[in-house]
């Protein structure tokens, strides 16, 4: 697996960025993990290969990507409105992979030094970087 997609409340985020990467990448191999089955569902729609849903899913799946993105609370636990347990945060926070971390600025987390910006420059922001990671 090359692209390993996290994603919680409704997975807008997360489909977003799997279209977009899909579009950058048409080889890459795209997995998306959902905290619920809503963001699942509508992270599928953006062109991944494969789905799961659940703390479980994340932990196996952070083991075999080479890159994990989504938003910055994948690696906080109780993040996401509660939807980050503390074992994925941990699965997220130790892999291997490369994080691509996308600084929302909600959830109570802040990033300092990081201005607002719409998601969809942020989501620009982390395909090129993944781009760049994976070519």
């Amino acid at each position: 697996m090359d692209i390993l997609i996290i994603d919680g409340q409704g997975g807008n985020l997360g489909r977003q960025l799997t279209k977009r990467l899909r579009e950058a990448l048409p080889q890459a191999d795209i997995t998306v993990v959902g905290t619920n089955s809503t963001a699942t569902e509508n992270m599928l729609k953006g062109g991944a290969d494969r789905a799961a849903t659940g703390e479980n899913a994340v932990v196996v799946n952070a083991r075999r990507a080479r890159v994990i993105a989504g938003p910055l609370g994948i690696v906080i636990a109780d993040a996401l409105l509660g939807e980050v347990t503390s074992a994925m945060a941990r699965a997220v926070g130790s892999s291997d992979a490369v994080r691509v971390l996308i600084p929302m600025n909600r959830c109570d987390t802040l990033v300092a030094g990081v201005a607002d910006r719409p998601m969809g420059e942020l989501i620009e922001d982390a395909v090129r970087k993944i781009v760049a990671l994976l070519k």
